[in-house]
């Protein structure tokens, strides 16, 4: 299996929900290169126990800086637990972040459904 480059983001009230998907495939992702934002990465750190690079948080400018790792074509997946019903100060990122990964041609997961049929793609 070919290790892949996987960014992982959660807004704020979907963190749990990420946590808990990321333990049902934790076997799966630890055997890949991971990254995410601040937050999201230190909860997967701490309570997941995965090898994690941590960008900033994402209103702090980490959904750009992973939107810049796909540029650089250093992302193979993106898995974003977003919530497009709760305002984010950091919207304007957020949809460049998804415009790029679309421009890019970056599988991208928005809920756990489709992260759960892209990691099943993975594992067989």
């Amino acid at each position: 299996m070919t290790t892949l480059k996987i960014a992982l983001i959660a807004h704020d009230n979907l963190k749990d929900k990420m946590v808990t998907w990321a333990k049902r495939h934790r076997q799966l992702l630890a055997k890949h290169s991971l990254c995410a934002t601040g937050t999201t990465g230190r909860r997967l750190q701490n309570e997941v126990d995965l090898k994690v690079k941590l960008f900033k948080s994402g209103p702090l400018g980490g959904d750009q800086q992973i939107g810049a790792q796909i540029a650089e074509g250093k992302i193979s997946l993106v898995i974003f637990f977003w919530d497009p019903l709760s305002p984010h100060s950091h919207d304007v990122d957020v949809k460049a972040l998804l415009r790029i990964a679309a421009v890019y041609d970056i599988p991208m997961a928005c809920n756990h459904s489709t992260a759960d049929l892209i990691l099943k793609a993975l594992g067989s």
